[in-house]
């Protein structure tokens, strides 16, 4: 079935056409394009993001140098950096948007069957940001310092599958805990989060009252009083369980209930933890692997080798093994 094929054309040809069609007719894209179509905008796009290129005159490059292999990958032509500039400039972005939204409804419920790692039946997702850099005098409204631009991408990341289920973008100088504003709490479900999202009367309103669950770490200037302690297994790094209250002034009065704390000691590099959650019944060292996998979302961000795993559950393997490409990013198969 793909004998033959680029790595690269066979994800295109999961792409759903039509889709891309109706979310490009809704917005006119392709209104007075002449040779360099919204389709070719995402294919080359598509390309530069999944080849790791950091500028419009590295894609051109690149596509220069590769002039005559594009027409196997599903590219018309090596296009300028001009006519690729003006496109990224002009046309709407909320086709890529809509289609975005397309593409992660079609892809969930692939992963809807899958046993997370730790056997949890809850849904459990990460909440981090990430800050892009921008030149300020191209993009004035994204000032950050001085002389820097910027903005923030808050991204909640589904671990089941490592999907995006939500992107909020900000100017780089809003604070993180922001985002927490905009998120759609699932009651049961678990949000992993670091200690920069620790504000006892969001978290209280916007996830406790919710009868949904949080884990995040504590902030060394945090006044609590220790209510009880359990025991605990101390060979598996945990050194202490215990339910806390807050004594801070406002802290107190925002956050009223109970809260457990566990105290992790990582014995490779001595290194001391102490998780935050409002999770009262799961087991200590259960609660410390979740908050692990809260790296997940930069890794998402950064790392491309879970698409693999994505590729081999939308495409049927039809053919002998020895006929799939070992890696999807073959730099030879582009």
């Amino acid at each position: 079935m793909n004998k033959g094929k680029t790595i690269f054309s066979q994800i295109m040809s999961l792409i759903p056409e039509r889709d891309f069609k109706a979310c490009v007719d809704r917005y006119k894209g392709n209104y007075r394009a002449r040779n360099f179509s919204c389709r070719d905008q995402f294919l080359v796009m598509s390309y530069a993001q999944l080849t790791g290129r950091d500028s419009l005159r590295d894609i051109e490059n690149c596509l220069m140098a590769l002039s005559t292999k594009l027409y196997h990958c599903g590219i018309s032509y090596a296009v300028p950096l001009n006519t690729l500039a003006k496109a990224n400039e002009n046309r709407d972005w909320h086709i890529y948007k809509d289609f975005a939204e397309v593409l992660l409804k079609k892809v969930r419920p692939l992963y809807a069957k899958d046993h997370f790692r730790l056997e949890l039946d809850n849904m459990v997702y990460a909440f981090d940001s990430s800050t892009i850099s921008l030149c300020l005098k191209l993009c004035p409204w994204a000032k950050f310092r001085k002389t820097k631009g910027g903005i923030k991408m808050h991204t909640l990341l589904d671990l089941r599958g490592n999907l995006p289920v939500s992107v909020y973008l900000t100017t780089a100088s809003v604070n993180d805990v922001k985002g927490l504003d905009e998120l759609y709490i699932e009651p049961a479900a678990i949000y992993l989060m670091d200690k920069g999202y620790v504000d006892f009367n969001r978290l209280f309103k916007l996830i406790n009252k919710k009868n949904a669950y949080f884990v995040t770490r504590a902030k060394d200037n945090m006044l609590f009083e220790v209510v009880s302690a359990g025991s605990v297994d101390q060979s598996t790094g945990v050194i202490a369980d215990e339910h806390i209250k807050l004594t801070g002034l406002r802290t107190s009065k925002w956050y009223p209930e109970e809260l457990r704390m566990l105290t992790y000691e990582d014995y490779a590099t001595n290194n001391v933890y102490r998780f935050l959650t409002n999770n009262m019944e799961y087991e200590a060292i259960t609660i410390s692997e979740l908050y692990r996998k809260r790296w997940n979302v930069g890794r998402f961000l950064t790392d491309k080798t879970h698409l693999n795993e994505l590729f081999n559950k939308a495409v049927p393997k039809e053919e002998p093994e020895d006929l799939w490409y070992p890696s999807l990013f073959k730099p030879d198969d582009f």
